[in-house]
């Protein structure tokens, strides 16, 4: 051999022993960097206590396929009772709100005096609806971002959602696409920040509408009432059925609520899979989706267990559709599919009067015009109460600068009237929270407490009461009575991937640790708010 064929064939010989080495160098149990899909699902409100009772009237394909395979973490802590959308933002962030900036689907505008979508982007158009949002309120980088970053743009990242803020946290800054169902026209929509509105879906509004297809549609349950397990004889005689009639102006919401929407959504999934050839594009392509197990707001009776498990049933059956149609996509073994629950409502419907259940109301309206008379009687005629969200009360701060006050002492005024009223059981200035000094669990409100949009005393509602925001929302006859419950702030979370062993953890875990370990088995960067520990095997 020469000398030249010498010099060439050695920096090839380098490169495979450096190549060989590294992969000696793995650590055991590493995952390959081989996966062709990612599915990530956020299911809201899903109660492990419903997964244990309905173990058997599961198929083995959906959420016993995930406890069979699958990492399973039973209690995933999010530290305080959170919505679906902070809850979204955590786990694929890895980051909490006070990070992330997102604290809720909505935040409050003092100037306004109203609440406003957090995704709210008056500087980009919609695509079918009319409605206007971007990530921008996202402060930090998301698993699809790192994902796009890592193949260099040239893999598929999409995400699916009944509402359009957890579509957005799914999609990131650099999805393809964010895609939601609009509430005003069905049509699932986008946003121009978005670079790509897929054919299929475009097609799909136009052929397929769904406000065409309601009329035809019904709920009634999956399987004989009598196989629900647990039920008193009077709820297995009397079946439910549900229809959405176009004289009902209510009917999309209740559709969005019921179990018809989690095969809507499958069905956009798996048709952009095969139609963008999802799994099969240079890195590894990501597909994200939403659904929903909360608690049916149009039941009628108090005692929705049986809509509630066949929602849990029919989600089952779409799961075991979804992973069968991504095994034939990429073929088993080359998928990633993690599955993440947010906890449950903190209220529920009021239980009937004949059970006689203490119960309490607490009017925001009312509240919010004794505080301002009170604070009017410490220091003279004002408006010092500039409006009321989601637990907390904003002040005028204009007019605290007005009056030369110190905003810190008129909050510690305001928390210490609003303890005192009937159904409130605690009262937290954002000093308090900021400090970490709100009580037992304060450091985990202090996390979860975004202070750029945060009001300036927070309150919880006894247990029994039910929280009427009449301050923002018009008196509604056919308002459904409703009441605060003490819940949980775990939720479960299913991760199945090649090299992830199946077993089960039923310690508490920082959700936040969940990002981290998708990034891991990915071979990607952790999203760069995310600083928790990633499971290891």
């Amino acid at each position: 051999m020469s000398a030249t064929a010498c010099r060439t064939k050695m920096p090839r010989i380098v490169l495979a022993l450096l190549a060989s080495m590294v992969t000696m160098t793995l650590p055991a149990g590493e995952p390959s960097p081989q996966a062709r899909l990612v599915v990530g699902i956020m299911v809201d409100g899903l109660d492990n206590d419903y997964l244990e009772l309905l173990q058997s009237r599961f198929g083995q394909g959906g959420f016993n396929r995930l406890a069979r395979e699958g990492l399973v973490l039973l209690n995933a802590d999010y530290g305080t009772p959170v919505d679906a959308t902070a809850a979204t933002a955590m786990i694929f962030t890895g980051a909490s709100p006070a990070v992330s900036g997102i604290g809720g689907a909505e935040v409050y505008d003092r100037e306004a005096h109203r609440a406003t979508g957090v995704f709210h982007d008056p500087t980009t158009i919609g695509n079918f609806t009319n409605g206007t949002y971007s990530p921008a309120a996202l402060r930090v980088s998301t698993l699809a971002d790192e994902l796009r970053v890592a193949a260099g743009g040239v893999n598929l990242v999409y995400s699916i959602a009944p509402e359009a803020a957890d579509a957005i946290i799914m999609a990131g800054h650099s999805g393809n696409a964010a895609i939601w169902l609009d509430r005003r026209t069905a049509n699932w929509a986008s946003s121009t920040f978005y670079r790509d509105m897929p054919t299929t879906v475009s097609t799909r509004n136009r052929l397929r509408p769904l406000s065409m297809r309601l009329d035809t549609m019904s709920w009634y349950p999956a399987i004989e009432p009598k196989n629900y397990p647990n039920l008193p004889d009077h709820l297995k005689h009397y079946p439910f059925r549900y229809v959405f009639p176009r004289a009902n102006a209510a009917r999309l919401d209740m559709f969005v609520q019921s179990p018809l929407m989690s095969a809507e959504v499958t069905d956009v999934a798996v048709d952009m899979m095969d139609k963008l050839a999802m799994g099969s594009h240079d890195g590894t392509d990501m597909l994200n989706l939403s659904y929903s197990l909360q608690a049916f707001d149009y039941s009628k009776n108090s005692d929705t267990r049986v809509e509630l498990m066949d929602s849990y049933i029919r989600l089952d059956r779409q799961l075991d559709r979804l992973f069968k149609a991504v095994d034939k996509r990429v073929g088993a073994g080359n998928s990633i599919i993690f599955l993440a629950a947010t906890p449950p409502r903190t209220r529920s419907r009021r239980d009937d009067e004949q059970w006689r259940i203490p119960y309490g109301e607490f009017s925001t309206r009312k509240a919010l015009s004794l505080l301002n008379m009170y604070l009017m009687a410490l220091h003279g005629n004002g408006e010092y109460v500039a409006g009321y969200h989601r637990g907390e009360f904003y002040l005028n701060h204009k007019l605290l600068k007005e009056r030369e006050l110190d905003p810190a002492d008129v909050r510690d005024e305001a928390a210490a009237f609003l303890l005192r009223m009937t159904g409130v059981e605690s009262a937290y200035t954002i000093d308090e929270i900021a400090r970490g000094h709100a009580g037992a669990n304060a450091e985990a409100l202090r996390r979860n407490t975004d202070l750029h949009h945060s009001g300036d005393v927070r309150i919880t509602v006894l247990p029994g009461f039910d929280l009427i925001d009449d301050y923002n929302n018009a008196p509604d006859p056919q308002r459904i009575p409703t009441a605060q419950r003490a819940v949980g702030t775990t939720a479960p979370v299913f991760i199945m991937a090649p090299s992830m062993e199946a077993r089960r953890i039923d310690t508490p875990v920082d959700a936040r640790r969940v990002a981290p370990t998708v990034a891991r088995l990915l071979r990607i960067r952790s999203p760069n708010a995310a600083g928790a520990p990633a499971f290891r095997d």
